[in-house]
């Protein structure tokens, strides 16, 4: 199969993402209107060529009515050899032009599925859909695990619902994965994988979930929305793109949007959500969560910043806790080829009778330091 460029998975934070939902609705002159949903896809998404490789390998999908009464999209892909090669293409997302990922799969003739270690549940970021994620569908289906994306309310080809910052999206998923389970299409031992939005929301399911949980993988969490949400607005207003497109949408967010409160912002977007967006507390969900989290954030990340990622490491002696250098909210997703390795090892670790919370390995680009301060502060138990 040919090279597949345009293949994005970064989360929530893919800035362009960002600035679109920030000013995809003309007639809206709310900020807090973009709070409450995202109001669009990422323009970075190339759904056609998307949907042209997802189609192009073994997969089911379906829907379950979320107890609210939200239908939610979920893909299954069998444990197999598709003949993955994933290349990272180093380059400058900063002038807005779309990302370029190199994927290239080479699918057996027949393929034939193998029988799965596990599952896998994959949740993508805001704006995103969960066929985004396919790059780590297949990593971990290389590996040996049936892996479910699943598309968020608000997203892909779900319906819409108030957004949660993850609380009511992960009751979404738990009743994704409790029907999927009694269909047969969730077994053995259950991993929950998520990027920004998706790590908040895999976190939040992992507490309400329990012992049915054998282990998180978070990429750039939030620790606590409303602190997520006032460093990341600052942020997007202030780039400044090099391409024309980029550079118009930029302007008019910074034109429509910029003079708004912050505070006052958040507070109406709670007042809508009935949720009290400074009380979405990931920290405190991750310290009640029995299972084991795999913990990964980029020290670069302007998005969601690192200190967040530092938060998280701290509330509960379950975590392991990896800051990647050089790494921001845009490219720590894309390094397949520097993380995918250490996610199988850990996974399979997880997997193992008496292996509960073992260390993985560490990439040469991992601050030991920075890890091993943490790990000094960290609550023992």
């Amino acid at each position: 199969m040919k090279r597949l460029l345009l293949l994005l998975l970064a989360g929530a934070g893919l800035w362009l993402a960002a600035c679109s939902s920030l000013t995809s609705t003309a007639a809206s002159t709310s900020l807090s209107d973009r709070l409450v949903a995202p109001g669009g896809v990422s323009t970075l998404l190339d759904t056609a060529r998307i949907a042209a490789a997802v189609d192009s390998v073994p997969n089911r999908h379906g829907r379950v009515t979320s107890r609210t009464g939200v239908p939610i999209f979920w893909r299954a892909f069998d444990p197999g050899q598709y003949g993955l090669r994933y290349e990272y293409l180093a380059q400058q997302h900063e002038n807005g032009e779309p990302l370029q990922t190199g994927l290239a799969l080479a699918l057996p003739t027949p393929f034939r599925a193998q029988p799965p270690r596990g599952t896998v549940v994959l949740l993508h970021g805001w704006m995103m859909n969960g066929d985004a994620m396919l790059p780590w569908s297949l990593q971990l289906a290389q590996a040996g695990y049936r892996v479910v994306t699943i598309d968020l309310r608000n997203h892909g080809h779900s319906g819409a619902g108030p957004s949660g910052y993850g609380t009511f999206e992960s009751d979404d998923v738990i009743d994704v994965i409790d029907a999927l389970q009694a269909r047969g299409e969730v077994v053995g031992p259950l991993y929950l994988f998520g990027v920004s939005y998706g790590a908040a929301t895999a976190v939040f399911a992992a507490d309400k979930l329990g012992d049915r949980v054998s282990g998180v993988v978070a990429m750039e969490s939030f620790a606590n929305a409303g602190d997520a949400i006032r460093s990341m607005i600052p942020h997007l207003m202030a780039l400044q793109p090099s391409a024309w497109k980029a550079q118009a949408m930029a302007a008019y967010g910074r034109w429509r949007y910029g003079g708004q409160d912050i505070d006052a912002v958040i507070a109406a977007a709670s007042q809508r959500l009935d949720l009290d967006l400074d009380r979405v507390d990931v920290a405190r969900a991750l310290a009640d969560t029995r299972a084991c989290v795999l913990l990964v954030h980029g020290q670069d990340d302007q998005h969601v910043r690192v200190d967040q990622g530092r938060r998280l490491a701290l509330a509960s002696p379950r975590v392991h806790y990896i800051e990647m250098r050089g790494e921001d909210h845009i490219t720590l997703p894309l390094r397949l080829d520097l993380l995918g390795g250490v996610v199988d090892d850990w996974l399979a670790q997880e997997g193992s009778a008496g292996a509960r919370c073992a260390a993985p390995q560490m990439p040469h680009e991992a601050d030991r330091l920075v890890m091993a301060q943490l790990q000094a502060q960290a609550p023992r138990g």
